[in-house]
């Protein structure tokens, strides 16, 4: 079906504009009389010479999904068919994308397949904690307030997302900058003191000899250098991308001193408020269990929640298996057996993500606080250091002839 482009006036004379599946040009006149929109212009929406290559559309962002689901909400909530608000949705979609991928899912809706379905077909997009609360949503009578949580949830996890990666960045670009401006002084710089050095003659400095035998053997061997980061980067991805290279790189990560114990409390924030969520809108606990597994990023944390699932299975408490991991801190454990013993888990799984999201506050502040000293320090003595190897042959001149 042909998309319109259209333009016009409402009732209030205010100009406004948007797009149109349509059959015909009177189709969408029509359509718009509907809606007390006097068309001005309407036109076909030409097409895009490469919308089917994949890899050159616009991706689907979280910042679409929470959006469409806060509109989807607010919609169900107003009374709203689920087929029409897929359809108001996908006529003010921008991304051409996701305004594609809503058409497909309207139109398996209207086949009769139920939302969660027309969802699920769409993995990259929706995940299995997408899908499985709008199924339960839909199950319950109660899509209206599940698509408000979802959306609730997935601004925090953005939020919690941001705040990580704005922590790990600082010292990243640090780094980087700190070795290529390393490398140029290696490779530019010191050359041009060597060379200045052998017309002077006599006998160097000692961190001097080692800042040229270092600056040479750079300068020789870039290439084989630059191969063997390159083979490094790609044997490393190989091995996380295996079963056992990802557990031990992820039980790794939980050990290291410092951005340890902040991935700790992150886990444990994603944990508590996934489960929270799921449990609250109704999904069963085994099932979001072991979605949560799926959804921890995290070998090692989704192996104590599989844990945590079979311990339920058997018959046992969360809170017995949880504390066995040496993964989630014993006062979670305990509020989470507090939460099983009075019948609000998912009240007290909230309780301890509002908590653990403040926590993750704190520590990213604390390590931002810690890197910046550390950063000034290895720049100064790397950069510095390499400055004052070349410059002590000329302050060893300049002593010599004051004397």
């Amino acid at each position: 079906m042909p998309v319109y482009q259209w333009q016009g006036k409402n009732r209030k004379n205010e100009v406004q504009k948007g797009e149109m599946d349509a059959p015909s040009v009177d189709v969408v006149r029509n359509n718009l009389a509907r809606l007390r929109i006097n068309p001005t212009k309407i036109k076909k929406k030409p097409k895009d010479l490469f919308e089917n290559i994949s890899f050159l559309q616009p991706k689907v962002t979280e910042r679409d999904i929470i959006l469409f689901a806060r509109q989807f909400s607010t919609m169900i909530d107003a009374g709203l068919p689920i087929i029409q608000c897929i359809d108001i949705q996908q006529q003010q979609q921008k991304n051409p994308t996701f305004k594609k991928m809503l058409k497909n899912i309207k139109e398996s809706v209207e086949s009769g397949t139920t939302l969660a379905d027309a969802l699920k077909k769409y993995p990259d997009t929706f995940d299995d904690l997408f899908v499985n609360m709008i199924a339960a949503g839909e199950a319950g009578g109660i899509l209206d307030t599940i698509l408000r949580r979802l959306a609730a949830y997935m601004e925090k996890a953005s939020k919690l997302k941001k705040k990580v990666k704005g922590a790990m960045t600082y010292p990243i670009i640090v780094l980087i900058v700190a070795v290529l401006v390393v490398a140029i002084i290696l490779v530019f710089v010191i050359p041009v003191f060597q060379e200045m050095f052998s017309e002077m003659g006599g006998q160097l400095p000692a961190p001097t000899l080692m800042v040229i035998a270092l600056s040479n053997f750079v300068k020789s061997k870039i290439l084989y250098i630059m191969v063997a980061v390159a083979i490094f980067i790609f044997a490393f991805r190989h091995f996380y991308k295996t079963e056992k290279g990802r557990a031990v790189v992820d039980d790794v990560l939980l050990k290291l001193p410092v951005f340890g114990l902040l991935l700790r409390k992150v886990a444990v924030a994603r944990f508590t408020r996934t489960m929270g969520t799921m449990l609250s809108s109704g999904v069963a606990i085994l099932e979001a269990l072991d979605i949560v597994a799926k959804t921890a990023g995290n070998k090692t944390i989704e192996k104590a929640v599989y844990n945590v699932r079979s311990g339920i299975s058997e018959g046992r408490t969360m809170a017995d298996p949880l504390s066995e991991s040496d993964v989630f801190p014993s006062m979670v454990c305990q509020m989470i057996a507090v939460g099983e013993s009075t019948g609000a888990l998912d009240a007290m799984l909230e309780k301890i993500a509002e908590f653990y999201d403040e926590e993750v506050d704190q520590a990213v502040e604390n390590l931002t606080s810690m890197i910046e000293p550390f950063m000034m320090v290895f720049l100064g003595a790397t950069i510095g250091g390499l400055v004052v190897s070349m410059y002590l042959p000329i302050f060893k001149m300049a002593g010599m002839v004051a004397q």
